[in-house]
């Protein structure tokens, strides 16, 4: 086994977590493992590290050390090795890498270590049910990793010049189809920058207590204006279409889509 320091990125074991884990592959771990056996506090700290691999990998501990028994398990791509849990202790260790193939493989630890394109193929797999077919729990997980974007449109429509999907594709998002009858439903995935959360800083404690003070007199301010606003300003004529939300940009080809009848569900 190759002397490393560090695993991919720089990880470190003591590093590790649930979702940078995933960053990994079966050699990395052995690796980074190997890199820590000299830290005194390993042994205490072994099935932490373990359970935090587990996450990610199918881990099986080989107790009958054979070739033909490590051939096995090389078979079923398994990559095998030994890992030191303290001074006088190994243990031999089969691990391979979770498959994502399902929707219910899919968690907020490793939903950003896909691409738009493998969700894609994760959701067709779902027994070609679209968008709606997916839990609401799912649809989260998913949206916490992508920009989702749905439409469901004639088949000679969906690929008109200049149409929606023209400029989705443009845009750098993916496209699966789910036929519906003589209608298409396309689903757009397009992976989510990562952003930073903006954090307040405050000098002293004085500095804080003021700031909440005058929060505090905003807010009540701001309620208070809030409710004269709605009393003196609701009325029922003034609901337009804004009141409304759809899950995509809005687009000329698919507001005309309005005038067209309703297709049962029973019709596809």
């Amino acid at each position: 086994m190759a002397k490393s320091n560090t695993g991919k990125k720089g990880l470190t074991l003591k590093a590790l977590s649930k979702s940078n884990v995933w960053d990994l592959q079966e050699n990395d771990v052995f690796r980074i493992w190997e890199a820590a056996e000299k830290e005194s506090d390993l042994k205490d700290n072994a099935r932490h590290y373990i359970d935090i691999i587990k996450s990610a990998f199918e881990v099986e501990e080989i107790r009958i050390d054979k070739p033909e028994v490590i051939k096995k398990y090389e078979a079923r791509d398994f990559k095998v090795g030994q890992l030191r849990t303290d001074e006088s202790s190994k243990i031999k260790l089969a691990i391979k890498k979770r498959a994502i193939k399902r929707v219910t493989d899919l968690t907020y630890e490793n939903i950003r270590h896909i691409t738009a394109a493998q969700l894609l193929e994760v959701i067709d797999r779902n027994f070609g049910g679209g968008w709606d077919s997916l839990s609401q729990s799912i649809q989260d997980i998913i949206q916490s990793g992508f920009d989702i974007s749905t439409t469901t449109l004639p088949k000679d429509r969906l690929h008109k010049k200049g149409g929606m999907c023209e400029k989705k594709l443009n845009d750098g998002f993916e496209l699966l189809e789910i036929a519906k009858g003589t209608w298409v439903e396309a689903i757009f995935a397009k992976v989510k920058p990562l952003q930073e959360k903006p954090r307040m800083k405050f000098d002293t404690e004085d500095e804080l207590d003021t700031e909440d003070d005058d929060e505090d007199v905003d807010i009540i301010d701001e309620y208070e204006n809030n409710n004269d606003e709605e009393e003196d300003e609701y009325d029922e004529d003034k609901l337009t279409e804004e009141s409304y939300r759809t899950t995509f940009d809005e687009d000329p080809e698919a507001l005309a889509l309005e005038d067209t009848d309703i297709v049962d569900d029973e019709d596809y």
